[in-house]
């Protein structure tokens, strides 16, 4: 028989550290102070008050170090550890500055150039991994240089938000990729290759809407973001390409993103863009950064943190049984075929989501605990279920202002409009951000209609993620 983490008051008990996490976790984003670092405290504060609910105090603690200490959130923890690196490595390799050529070297205007952003930011994305970083790094430039060059201010943006979804939904280095794969058990060769039909048919849909209604504004020189362009910096897409052969060949996604590591930065130091010093050297003095490496662990270790509070919440709530009773309420409720199996995979990941301003620590409260057991009860493929919860995260999560890439995304938009003396959309324009909603429609089609789904391979599967 299994064993049991008995707490006070029964079920309610047992539910106290997920009201106490989720609610600091929606009181911080609603006051748009929301982050990885300032969710610590909140799962802190959960994993606290949890003890006095418990039957026994030695037991829930060992739940709490068992989820700490859970395979699946070290996979996660160390491939962010690469990836953190590997996208300052790319942005320091002169990555904007050559998507700005990209889009500027072929004479676009008005909606074309909107499609241009949109492709940019999409390959920025899936460079980095960063959704927040691609909408901070590409709007200073990309904005402006599309206002000019005749583009709708809201479509124009919107392309830059949809662009960074896109990278956040499919990069083998993101962190929803990574969490999403890792907590399925799947393989990052079969996510990325299965999620793509899924990902380019979204993006080509809002591609269309982006040519379509991306243009009319008004054309005017600017002679200043011409002078950023540098040919040069889009050699760093071919760090993307090492990390994306290596992964989809069947290679350890660590290794991959090592690979990627040293691919970036050798291309980097060849085109100039950086030096072996700028990527590691000894400071002047005590206190200051080493170079790139450390400020892209630094960049993750907030994300990092959070993620093992979170598995150690997860963790005592799964020993307690209320995931166990929550997942028999909804089988008995609404779960009988393999298609309301899916759409409670889709819908109970995109509430998981709307609340939270990081969608990664919203797939790691459902991932384990609700998707994966569905999932399996159907025989349903990890890869599919990852794709599911993945795609999900990415829909609405990046139409609402509270979270956390859609703030930044707006305030960069503002930033640069009061730089060049332009109009910014308001930011209800993020509602209607065209990938989003692509991607909940292909993805809504694809449950329904069972395209792109596979079953098995649930054994084999976890021993190569392991």
């Amino acid at each position: 028989m299994e064993k049991r983490l008995e707490m006070h008051g029964g079920i309610l008990g047992g539910l106290v550290p997920l009201f106490v996490l989720v609610g600091g976790l929606v009181w911080l984003s609603v006051a748009e102070r929301g982050g990885t670092k300032p969710f610590w405290a909140c799962a802190w504060i959960a994993i606290v008050v949890g003890l006095f609910f418990a039957r026994n105090k030695a037991e829930y603690c060992k739940a709490a170090m068992r989820g700490i200490g859970d395979r699946t959130g070290i996979v996660i923890v160390t491939a962010w550890l690469f990836a953190g690196v590997f996208g300052k490595l790319m942005v320091a390799g002169g990555l904007v500055d050559g998507l700005l050529w990209m889009g500027m070297v072929t004479g676009a205007q008005e909606s074309v150039f909107t499609v241009m952003v949109f492709i940019a930011a999409m390959l920025f994305a899936l460079g980095t991994g960063t959704s927040t970083g691609t909408c901070i790094a590409l709007t200073p430039v990309l904005y402006p240089a599309g206002y000019f060059l005749g583009a709708d201010p809201a479509m124009l943006g919107l392309a830059i938000l949809s662009g960074a979804a896109f990278g956040d939904n499919l990069a083998p280095v993101s962190d929803t990729t990574i969490v999403s794969a890792f907590t399925q058990g799947a393989t990052m060769k079969d996510v990325v290759r299965s999620r793509f039909p899924l990902a380019i048919t979204a993006a080509t849909l809002a591609a269309v809407i982006f040519l379509v209604f991306g243009g009319g504004g008004e054309l005017r020189p600017l002679p200043e973001i011409q002078a950023r362009m540098d040919p040069t910096g889009a050699f760093m897409l071919l760090a993307l390409v090492v990390v994306v052969v290596s992964a989809l060949s069947g290679r350890h996604i660590i290794e991959s993103l090592i690979y990627g590591n040293v691919a970036a930065a050798v291309v980097g130091m060849l085109t100039g863009h950086t030096t072996l010093a700028a990527i590691f050297s000894i400071p002047e003095k005590r206190g200051i950064s080493t170079g790139i490496i450390q400020d892209g662990i630094n960049g993750v270790v907030g994300a990092i943190i959070f993620a093992i509070l979170i598995l150690a919440v997860t963790q005592i709530l799964v020993e307690s049984g209320i995931m166990k009773r929550i997942l028999a309420a909804a089988e008995k409720a609404i779960i009988g075929t393999v298609r309301q199996a899916e759409l409670f995979i889709v819908g109970v990941t995109i509430l998981a989501s709307i609340p939270i301003s990081a969608n990664a620590p919203a797939e790691l409260l459902v991932g384990p605990s609700l998707v994966r057991p569905v999932g399996e009860k159907f025989d349903l493929a990890p890869a599919r279920r990852a794709n599911l919860m993945d795609c999900a995260v990415c829909t609405v999560f990046f139409t609402l202002p509270w979270h956390i890439v859609v703030a930044a995304w707006y305030a960069a938009l503002v930033t640069a409009s009061e730089a060049y003396g332009i109009a910014a959309p308001p930011i209800s324009a993020a509602l209607y951000n065209p990938y989003s909603w692509t991607l909940l429609a292909v993805l809504l089609f694809s449950a329904v209609t069972g395209w792109n789904r596979k079953f098995g391979g649930n054994d084999q599967a976890v021993a190569e993620a392991e």
